[in-house]
Order: structure tokens, then C-alpha cells, then sequence
């Protein structure tokens, strides 16, 4: 059999094997095949038409090269290997002259090596090429397209330079020429050879199931990934740019550096917001070879674990016995990592769960000199240690000081899925006909459950828990404690014989499970008392937890355990070792009612950090016994806390009493918790509302929302007691409630809306800098009857959930005021701007900064402005209306009696523009201040402003 008759036989088995990769790795292959010239240009780019099934595409290669005879057959077979093998290609320098006549089939020669020098550093070739003309800000953004990995970046850079006759391609070529070679581990060294083979085999058997919300079943990580949102945190002021999103890909990325000196990545977010499946994928991601290749060492660790260790480390030590241990050469391994730390990254997840508090005070610089875990950890954050070695670290937004702020180079906040990641996770999840598709439905019908579901966990469990979703009739889960004690229903009708499933979760069937679940809470609770989050075989007993408890599901082996130590256990995830702390508290016979007040004490805003240390350190109270409830309530981290005392106030609410009523040997003792637990939540807000300090003369009252009042106002809502929500706000006189960069989402959105829309006065709620969305606007419509102002900055709101909301404005007259800046706006909201302004004549203030509106949506805003005659400021900088918006915008405010303050900064405004707004200046009587930095105005347009001045009266600022 010839070779290729032999390569026609295997075709099915090729076509699977070219497609059971991903788009990355398919590309790789084009690469080899375009360097060794088994494709022609006009080949290639048929493979790479945009829309085509990646099955179609490669069955359409091999056809290419089959027609090609035996040759390229073999060469396919060739590339297919080198790309799977991830191999280095040749040294590229010395292998060209960078003043070559032919620099294009130079590329070309060399792509594979060329795309690897490339991908790390692409974006500042990408700059450097638009600078000097190369390409455009239009190709530019074309290859920047988020679609693309680094990688594909660099491939059409390449493509770009292949056929642009400008330069472009001598001037990659000299790019790369001028370029440090990068550094590849000596052939010779056979010692690290082995042990990154060991390594990359170790961390991606750890990474490649997802375990970390289910301990029932395992799931490929491949599978099941789902992106999320990154975005990186910028530096916040008038006109800064809404935060960039990136890919995972880009986490080291040249962009938004806080400090250049430092080397650590923050990535913070909230509790179930998918940190650490984010490092899980950066793991294996490197594991396989696809990404962050310019590592050849990932040492994953995890801080709840690492707290356990009680013996001093070294760096060594750290690495070797706590990760990876190499079997030969350890010194020369150990000296390559502390020669080249530039090719080291360490991760370190859950810094939130690290019982020690970061500082800076004990310097410890020796690699091989033993320490303590923490300040081993805190050096190697600081780059006291292992200095240009790459750290990623992961934690709650509130554990991180502002002391360890200084030593990030880099911070990213993970938002959650947006509305396409939830649908895609829970397509990934059920690929039986019609079963995703329904969960889908429900929850854009169910907005409360909806926007739980934008942090991961909550996407998890509604997957989980699909079949109770669809076949109940009882109504959708409203709160999270509902949403727990679903999957708590899920669990133990699993763990229970089939004909008890029908029943749901009964009081009956609590009961029969109620010393498994307390055996379980007194561990959570007590867990969380020591900030202790994985459990040894010794504290289970301690714990009086047996084997049909663990059966249950909800305690998972640890993750990354350390080599040649027993396994320990680890609730399923954080917030289930609190809802089920929150479960004891509510039903173990043995907690003092009176003790519950320590779950819901509010610091004192403003409070010194004296005064808070004080009683935990000096004043404790002698009847505090050690290791009593009380005693460990004051010990629980905050954030763990918080979490507990919501889940508390929801299984205490009415909604749950009956199901709880059963399991507590004493009605009285029920109802004495629920009547604590109300008592306590009302006066911790009544005390939070008498801090707020009185109003500057002349001003609203305006508060500045600690972080304690959100957590206040979730636990009000878990209680879901309108009552109670409408004697807590009794209290509260404010005219502006200020809640900036306090993690607010969908669901702290429906909480302020079950809370505020009781208030006796209107208030004008600032939202800025949070994570609101689409979904979060439309919770926050109930309270839209209080809103006098509304203040959305920085939210990633679209224009879907701004028709929303104004459909519901329109028949509220309070509202006034309306700050859109920075969100993903465009010109399908306009009509209902337009009709916002003609319909209310109370309107004072519109800013719609730095969205996506172009002259087509100004043109509509017009309309709106010929109609209305209250409106006093108008904000539209950075946006895209040119001359043909401005223009419109003119015409429309040149009779306009109450417009006080016009911004069109950074608007493409050229002279045409600009002498329409001339003409307005003649007419207009009201305008105070324009505003029009940052446009394309030349000495023409500003010659004609400088004549409408002449006839205007009104004017004070022109910028």
C-alpha cells in the first residue's frame, strides 16, 4: 500500500485527530505546513475562511494535501507531530539577513519559531507596527479581537505582512532580529529535563478534573470551562476608560501596571466567582502545552493548605516537598530556578483563607534558610525572595490590604459570567434535547435566580439541580438560603432509598438526616471559628463526623494534597461550610440564643483600628469561655461572617420556619432565635444609620456605605420580611446613598431594592464601579419610586437593560437624574433616551460618556431635545458622534431654554461640527459651559466658535 492510499485509509482517523484539539493547535499545524511549503498562500488562506466547522476545514486540508501527493502526506503526519509535541524550533537568529530583498518568504520560512518568539509581547509589536504606520487603528482592533489568543495574534500579524507591501514585513523581521533571544533550557541539562516532564505530568493530573463544586462526580475541566469575566483594574477618574477585559491568556499582559517593579498578579473576587477553576485552567493550560510557555516551571498551591504547615520551609523545601520533588539532581534544579526565575511561576490561591494577615514588617531574603509558612509566603509576594519569578495571587477584594496593594504589579477583578457565559456553562452541562434550553428559559424568566447565577457556583448548582427546577410548582428559589437548601434537597435525595424522592425535602426528610447535618455544621462551625478549612482525620472524629456523613457529598477530598500525607477533606466549597455553620446555629439544642448577637455586630465606621483590636486583645469579657460558640463567633473571619449571618437570617425567616419547626426539639427555642436574630439585624442598621454624620449647610445628607451595610442588607433580604425591611429604613435620612466599589451585583441589586423602596424620602443612589449589569438593573426597578438619581457608572450595562429602565422611569416622576458613563451602550438605546427626555420635563441630568454612540444615535437624542425644557446637563465625551451627531445635536439645542452644561469631548467633531455648534452659540441663551477637548476641530472650526461667541451672552466655560 503506497503512502498515500495508506493516508486515505486513516482519513476518519486524521480528520478526528485534527479537530479533538482546539483552534490553537490546528493553527500550529498550518504553521509547519506554510514553512515547509506544502501550502501555497492561496491554500492556506482557503483553510482560514472565518464561520467554517473546524471538521469541515480539516477534511478540506487533508483533501489540499492529498492532491499532493505522497510527499505531503508524509509532511501533514510531520506537522501533526511537531505540533503536538510542542517542540522548539530551530534558533532564529543568524538565520536571516534583516535587510533581506525578500522578507515576507522569510516569515514565511520561519513561522512556527516566529509565532513563539512573537506571542509573548505581541501587543507592543501590534503598537510599535500602528505607530510607524505599518497597519491601521482598524487592523490593529481587527487583531486585537478578545476571539483571539496571543497566538492567533501574532498568525495575523503575520498573514497582515504577507500581503502588505509597506514594510511591514522587513519590520518584523528587523523586530525579531534586534530581539533577545528567548531563553530555552540547556539541551545538556537532563536533570530539568526530567523534572518539568515530572511537573507537567503532576500539575495536569491535578488540573484536569474539576472537582471544587462537586465531590459526586468528576468533570474534564476541558468540557466544562467556561470563561469569565476579567477585567483589569485601571485608575479611576473623570474620563478614564471603562476597566479592559482580558482573556486568561493575557493575565501577564504589558497593560495596566500598578507597579513595574513588583511581580506579583492580584486577581480578586467574590466567594464563588471561579478564582481558583481560573488557576486550575491556567495549570493545565501550561500542563498541555497551549499557553504561558514562557514558563518552563508552575509551582500551584493553595493557602488554606499551606496555613496547616507548622514546621519552618525554605524556598526549597517549599517547592520540592509542598509540589513537586525531582528524583535526581535536586540541587542543579534547585540552582536553575534560582538562576533563571524569570522562567518560574508560583500560584498561590485563596489568599482569603490565609489566617494570617499580610505584613511587611520581617524581612527573611535567604532561599535556603527555614522560616515560618507566612513569612515565607509574604517575602515571596514582597520579591524578597525568588525575585522576577511570576506569583499569581487570588483572594476576596476584602482580604487584601492596602499594605499588600503595594507589591502587585497587576490587578484583575473576576466578575463572574456574563449572560452568554451562563447560557454557554449550562449548554456545556446538559447536552440532552431540550434540557438546556428549558434552564434557559427559566431563568429569563426568573430574574432573581438569573442573576444569582452570574457567580459560577450558583451556575453549578442550577445545573445540578435542573430536574427539581423544571418539575417544581412551588415557584423559583428567591434567595440564596433558598438556592442551598435546594441543592441540600438535592444531595440528600441521592443519598436516599427511590422511593422516598418523590417526597422533596420534608420536614420528614430533614429529620432523618438532622445528626449527619449537625455532626457536619459543629465541624463547619468550628472550621470556620479556627480558620481552618481542610480537616484531618483526627478533627472529623473530634467532630463526631462517621463515614455516612462524609457519604453524604458535601466533604471532598482536598485539593493539591502534599505528597505521602493522608488525604484531608474540604467542604464542597466555602459557602457551604457557612450555610452549614449557619445550620447548626440555627438547630444544635446546645447554642445559647444570646449568642447570636456576635454574628451580627457592625463595626463602627470610622473606627480606629485600635479600638477594633482592643476588644479581642485587652477587653474580652471573662465569661467569653474559650472555645465556647461565643468565643468562636468573635474568631470567624469577617467575610466568613458575613456569609454565616445571611445564611442564619434566611433559615430563620418564616419562609423556612415549618420545615425547620420539626427539627428543633423546642418550638419556643425556634422562635427565640428568630426573634433574636430579627432584633439584632434592625438595631446593627439602626446603629449604622446614627453614625452617618449630619449634612454639610446647604447639602443632601449623603452616606458613604460601609462594607457592613450591604452585608446588613443581603442578610434583611435572605429574612424576606417586608416588616422588618420597612422599620429598618424607618431610621435612615439620606439624600444620597453612596455605594462605590462595595462588589454590588445582581443580588445585592435585588436586596437594596427589597430594602430601599420603603424609604419615606427620595434618594439619589450611586452605583458606580460595581458589577450591576443587565440583570442587576432590572432588580433594582422595584426601587426605582425612591430614585431621584441614579448613578450606573462602570457597570456593563448594555442597552437591553437600559430600555428596561426606562421603560419603568417613564412612570415614576421622581426620577431626575441618570449617569450611564462607561457601560456598553450604542444606538439601540437612543429612541428610548429620546423618549425618556420628551417625556419627562423634570429631567435635569443625562451622561452617556464613553459608550458606543455614533451620529445615527445622536440624530434620535435630537428629537428627544427638540421636546424637552428641563434638561440642565448633557454628557456625551467619548463616544463617536462626529460632525453629522453634533451637527443634529446643534440644531436641536439652539432654542433649548435649560440647558446649563454640554460635553462632547473626544467625539471626532471636525470643522463642519463645529460650526454647527457655532450657530447654536448665536441662538443659545442658557448654555453655560461646552466642553470640547479631544476632537479634530483645526483653526477653521475654532475661527467659526470664536465668531458665534461674539453673539453670545450665556457662555461662562469653553473648553
Amino acid at each position: 500500500m503506497s503512502a498515500q492510499e495508506a493516508f486515505q485509509a486513516q482519513r476518519s482517523q486524521l480528520v478526528g485527530l485534527l479537530v479533538s484539539g482546539s483552534l490553537e493547535g490546528f493553527e500550529s499545524i498550518l504553521d509547519w505546513l506554510l514553512s515547509w511549503e506544502v501550502l501555497s498562500w492561496e491554500e492556506y488562506e482557503s483553510l482560514r475562511l472565518p464561520g467554517q466547522p473546524l471538521s469541515h476545514v480539516a477534511r478540506h486540508l487533508l483533501d489540499t494535501v492529498w492532491n499532493k501527493g505522497s510527499w505531503g502526506c508524509q509532511k501533514l503526519l510531520d506537522a501533526v507531530q511537531e505540533a503536538q509535541a510542542d517542540s522548539q524550533p530551530p534558533d532564529l537568529h543568524d538565520s536571516w539577513d534583516p535587510h533581506s530583498c525578500h522578507p515576507a518568504q522569510d516569515l514565511q520560512r520561519h513561522r512556527p519559531a516566529i509565532v513563539r518568539t512573537l506571542y509573548s509581547h505581541v501587543e507592543d509589536v501590534l503598537d510599535m507596527a500602528r505607530e510607524r504606520g505599518f497597519i491601521s487603528q482598524y487592523e490593529c482592533d481587527e487583531i486585537r479581537l478578545p476571539i483571539f489568543t496571543a497566538s492567533q495574534r501574532a498568525r495575523r500579524l503575520l498573514d497582515l505582512a504577507t500581503v502588505k507591501a509597506n514594510g511591514l514585513a522587513a519590520f518584523l523581521l528587523q523586530h525579531i532580529e534586534e530581539s533577545p533571544a528567548p531563553l530555552s533550557l540547556p539541551f545538556q541539562a537532563a536533570e530539568c529535563q526530567r523534572y518539568i516532564s515530572k511537573l507537567r505530568t503532576t500539575v495536569s493530573a491535578q488540573s484536569r478534573s474539576l472537582s471544587t463544586y462537586d465531590g459526586v462526580e468528576n468533570l474534564c475541566l476541558e468540557d466544562i470551562y467556561t470563561e469569565n469575566t476579567l477585567e483589569l483594574r485601571t485608575e479611576v477618574g473623570p474620563l478614564k476608560k471603562s476597566p479592559a477585559t482580558l482573556g486568561l491568556e493575557e493575565l501577564f499582559s504589558t497593560q495596566g501596571h500598578l507597579n513595574e517593579d513588583a511581580d506579583t498578579v492580584l486577581v480578586v473576587g467574590e466567594a464563588g466567582s471561579g478564582k481558583s477553576t481560573l488557576l486550575q485552567r491556567l495549570h493545565l493550560l501550561w500542563a498541555t502545552g497551549q499557553h504561558f510557555q514562557e514558563f518552563l516551571f508552575i509551582f500551584p498551591f493553595s493557602c488554606r493548605q499551606l496555613q496547616c504547615v507548622t514546621k519552618p520551609l525554605s524556598v526549597r523545601t517549599l517547592l520540592f516537598e509542598h509540589c513537586c520533588w525531582p528524583d535526581v539532581g535536586q540541587q542543579d534544579v534547585f540552582q536553575f530556578l534560582l538562576d533563571h526565575p524569570e522562567r518560574v511561576l508560583l500560584t498561590f490561591d485563596g489568599f482569603d483563607e490565609f489566617r494570617f494577615r499580610f505584613t511587611d514588617q520581617e524581612r527573611h531574603c535567604s532561599p535556603t534558610d527555614p522560616t515560618s509558612v507566612q513569612t515565607l509566603l509574604f517575602n515571596l509576594l514582597q520579591g524578597n525572595l525568588l525575585k522576577n519569578a511570576r506569583k499569581v495571587l487570588t483572594s476576596r477584594p476584602d482580604a487584601v490590604s492596602a499594605c499588600l496593594r503595594k507589591y502587585v504589579r497587576t490587578e484583575c477583578h473576576l466578575r463572574g459570567f456574563s449572560e452568554e457565559g451562563i447560557e454557554l456553562y449550562l449548554r456545556k452541562c446538559h447536552h440532552e434535547p431540550g434540557v438546556a434550553d428549558r434552564l434557559i428559559h427559566l431563568l429569563r424568566a426568573t430574574s432573581v435566580l438569573h442573576g444569582l447565577c452570574h457567580l459560577p457556583v450558583f451556575s453549578w448548582m442550577v445545573s445540578k439541580c435542573h430536574q427539581e427546577l423544571l418539575l417544581q410548582n412551588g415557584g423559583s428559589p428567591q434567595t440564596t438560603t433558598d438556592m442551598y437548601l435546594l441543592i441540600l434537597q438535592h444531595f440528600l435525595l441521592h443519598a436516599c432509598p427511590p422511593e422516598a424522592v418523590s417526597h422533596g425535602l420534608g420536614p420528614g426528610l430533614l429529620k432523618s438526616k438532622l445528626p449527619s447535618l449537625l455532626h457536619l455544621g459543629r465541624l463547619a462551625f468550628w472550621g470556620l471559628g479556627s480558620c481552618c478549612y481542610v480537616f484531618s482525620a483526627q478533627q472529623l472524629q473530634m467532630a463526631q463526623v462517621a463515614p455516612e456523613d462524609i457519604s453524604l457529598g458535601f466533604l471532598v477530598r482536598a485539593q493539591g494534597v502534599v505528597p505521602g500525607t493522608a488525604a484531608p477533606l474540604e467542604f464542597l466549597h466555602i459557602t457551604f461550610q457557612c450555610f452549614f455553620a449557619a445550620f447548626y446555629l440555627v438547630l444544635c439544642a446546645d447554642v445559647p440564643t444570646t449568642s447570636l448577637r456576635h454574628l451580627f455586630k457592625c463595626r463602627r465606621p470610622g473606627s480606629s483600628p485600635l479600638t477594633r483590636l482592643l476588644p479581642v486583645l485587652c477587653v474580652q469579657s471573662p465569661r467569653t469561655k474559650e472555645g465556647s460558640v461565643a468565643a468562636l463567633l468573635q474568631k470567624v473571619e469577617p467575610h466568613n461572617l458575613q456569609i454565616t449571618a445571611a445564611f442564619l437570617a434566611g433559615l430563620l425567616s418564616r419562609e423556612h420556619q415549618d420545615l425547620l419547626a420539626e427539627c428543633q426539639a423546642s418550638e419556643k427555642t425556634l422562635l427565640q432565635r428568630q426573634a433574636r436574630a430579627r432584633w439584632c439585624l434592625a438595631r446593627s442598621l439602626r446603629k449604622h444609620f446614627h453614625c452617618i454624620p449630619p449634612a454639610v449647610p446647604g447639602e443632601a445628607k449623603s452616606m458613604h456605605a460601609m462594607p457592613g451595610f450591604v452585608w446588613l442588607i443581603r442578610s434583611l433580604y435572605e429574612m424576606q420580611e417586608e416588616q422588618l425591611a420597612r422599620e429598618a429604613v424607618r431610621g435612615l435620612d439620606v439624600g444620597h446613598l453612596k455605594l462605590t466599589f462595595c462588589s454590588v451585583g445582581p443580588a445585592e441589586c435585588a436586596a437594596l431594592a427589597f430594602v430601599l423602596r420603603h424609604l419615606q424620602q427620595p434618594v439619589a443612589l450611586q452605583l458606580d464601579h460595581n458589577s450591576v449589569g443587565d440583570i442587576g438593573v432590572e432588580q433594582l426597578l422595584p426601587c426605582l419610586g425612591v430614585c431621584k438619581a441614579l448613578y450606573l457608572r462602570d457597570n456593563n450595562i448594555s442597552d437591553r437593560g437600559i430600555c428596561k429602565l426606562i421603560e419603568h422611569a417613564l412612570h415614576y416622576g421622581q426620577l431626575q437624574k441618570l449617569a450611564l458613563f462607561n457601560n456598553k451602550l450604542t444606538d439601540g438605546c437612543a429612541h428610548s433616551m429620546a423618549k425618556l427626555l420628551e417625556c419627562k420635563q423634570n429631567f435635569l441630568a443625562l451622561r452617556l460618556g464613553n459608550n458606543h454612540i455614533t451620529a445615527a444615535g445622536a440624530q434620535v437624542l435630537a428629537q428627544g431635545l427638540r421636546s424637552n425644557t428641563s434638561l440642565q446637563f448633557l454628557g456625551f465625551w467619548g463616544n463617536a458622534v462626529g460632525d453629522e451627531g453634533a451637527q443634529a445635536l446643534a440644531e436641536a439645542l439652539g432654542d433649548h431654554r435649560s440647558l446649563k452644561w454640554l460635553s462632547l469631548v473626544g467625539n471626532s467633531i471636525g470643522s463642519m461640527g463645529a460650526q454647527a455648534l457655532a450657530q447654536m452659540l448665536e441662538k443659545n441663551v442658557a448654555l453655560e459651559e461646552l466642553c470640547l477637548e479631544e476632537n479634530h476641530l483645526c483653526n477653521e472650526g475654532v475661527c467659526s466658535l470664536a465668531e458665534g461667541l461674539k453673539r453670545n451672552s450665556s457662555l461662562k466655560v469653553l473648553k
